[in-house]
């Protein structure tokens, strides 16, 4: 299955079952509903699922993910990925090489995610598909998330490159998506927003 990139980034949704307070099956098929346009499967962290739970979440979800058509994107796991045969990674600047990672996925998303220009200037941007700038906010999603970034950010990187597929990570909620699209980002992307939601087909449809 083939997507146009800064279309699937628009409404980003990222998740994995440590985020949830009840089935994340539920709450990623309630999103999907309501419009999020890609899926990241991101089980890491405390309380996160391993071995054969961790598979069988995903394949679960990844199937949610086809029956929808959005794209089904992997965190950092590069053997889950392709056990699952998700359409694409996501790595951040410690984990697996993107070098490696496109060598053995010509033909897959790949997604880097980027907070300064010294990460920008060493890493092989040429070979991503899109990059995650951010955290844009303040975000307490991830434990071991780095210092808010700020729109700047964003706008900078779309100066830098124009039509490179640019998604906002980090401490985005309704108040300040728009902010993020106006600094020039392709879309934004969500974890708490969606997961915390009393109503997911209202917080979707807002952002």
């Amino acid at each position: 299955m083939s997507f146009i990139l800064q279309q699937s980034l628009r409404k980003y949704f990222i998740m994995g079952s440590q985020n949830c307070d009840y089935d994340p099956a539920e709450i990623l098929e309630s999103a999907a509903k309501a419009g999020i346009t890609a899926f990241q499967f991101r089980e890491k962290g405390e309380g996160s699922l391993t071995g054969i739970a961790k598979l069988e979440l995903g394949n679960q979800l990844r199937e949610i993910c086809r029956e929808h058509q959005i794209p089904f994107i992997v965190n950092d796991d590069v053997e889950l990925g392709k056990t699952l045969d998700a359409d694409g990674i996501h790595v951040g600047q410690n984990d697996q090489s993107v070098k490696m990672i496109r060598a053995l996925f010509p033909d897959k998303i790949i997604g880097l995610s980027v907070s300064n220009s010294h990460e920008v200037t060493s890493s092989p941007i040429s070979l991503v598909d899109y990059v995650g700038a951010g955290p844009v906010f303040t975000t307490s999603s991830k434990a071991d998330a780095k210092k808010a970034v700020g729109q700047e950010w964003i706008t900078a990187l779309r100066e830098q490159f124009p039509s490179l597929p640019i998604v906002g990570i980090g401490g985005i909620t309704l108040k300040n998506a728009a902010s993020v699209i106006e600094a020039g980002a392709d879309g934004v992307s969500v974890i708490s927003a969606i997961t915390k939601a009393k109503n997911i087909n209202e917080v979707v449809q807002s952002l």
